[in-house]
């Protein structure tokens, strides 16, 4: 899984880097303004507001653009909004889960279809490829936050499952359901994480060369381009020189 690790490591620097960041913020507060609407507008009293504010933070979205999106769920507008997930294969086979919210199902179903036809993919049944994947939460932490036993030590006190650490960071995972209570502690031992979320972790991977990994890539970003889409999911693998000529 090393690959994949980094490869999310990759992501994330380069999410920060390069996404044009209102479109970054409006995913952002997309997921708050639904976390708001299904639950308590508290995050306090409402675990997924909790961490999609948490994430918005992380990102650096502003107060008051977080303020405005929880008050926004108190009106009409998040009512329309459906979260859907598709499931498919791009270039090489690898799997890949897309994770949307919409306001218009046969828009954003047409437009993710159209994605992957068009970068070497083919979008499948729900179910296809799901059962490739576990759902977990995933906390990232920079590398110099503590050593590696220092960040596993952490992570089992705080209830986590696994924590893989190199020299792009520290990424833990734990159960879905207890991703608040740990990255709640794991706030206490090591600080502000850089990223706490709830992922699709390979359960088995598919290993790619260097064009195979490009073309990957392409579809990807596609994906991500898209206003509807909110998470794009893979379960490739890499070597370490394929994974460092990416990240170049």
């Amino acid at each position: 899984m090393a690959g994949h690790s980094k490869w999310a490591n990759i992501q994330h620097r380069k999410g920060r880097q390069d996404a044009a960041r209102s479109k970054l913020f409006s995913k952002l507060s997309k997921e708050i303004t639904v976390a708001a609407k299904m639950g308590d507008p508290d995050p306090e009293k409402n675990p997924r507001l909790r961490l999609a504010v948490k994430e918005a933070k992380s990102n650096s979205v502003p107060k008051d653009v977080i303020e405005r999106a929880i008050k926004k769920s108190m009106g009409g507008d998040a009512d329309s909004y459906e979260e859907i997930r598709y499931e498919g294969y791009g270039p090489g086979g690898v799997a890949v889960i897309v994770e949307a919210m919409t306001d218009n199902r046969n828009r954003t179903a047409s437009n993710v279809r159209s994605t992957f036809g068009k970068n070497g993919g083919n979008l499948g049944e729900t179910g296809s490829v799901g059962f490739m994947f576990d759902r977990k939460g995933e906390i990232i932490y920079a590398a110099d936050v503590g050593d590696a036993d220092t960040v596993m030590m952490a992570a089992i006190e705080a209830g986590a499952e696994d924590c893989e650490s190199d020299e792009g960071g520290h990424v833990i995972y734990c159960a879905d359901t207890d991703l608040n209570d740990v990255s709640t502690a794991l706030e206490a031992a090591l600080g502000e994480s850089e990223s706490t979320k709830l992922i699709w972790k390979p359960s088995t991977t598919t290993e790619l060369d260097l064009e195979g990994a490009q073309k990957l890539m392409k579809l990807i970003e596609a994906l991500e381009d898209d206003d509807d889409v909110q998470n794009v999911t893979s379960n490739f693998e890499a070597s370490d020189e394929v994974m460092e000529q990416l990240a170049g």
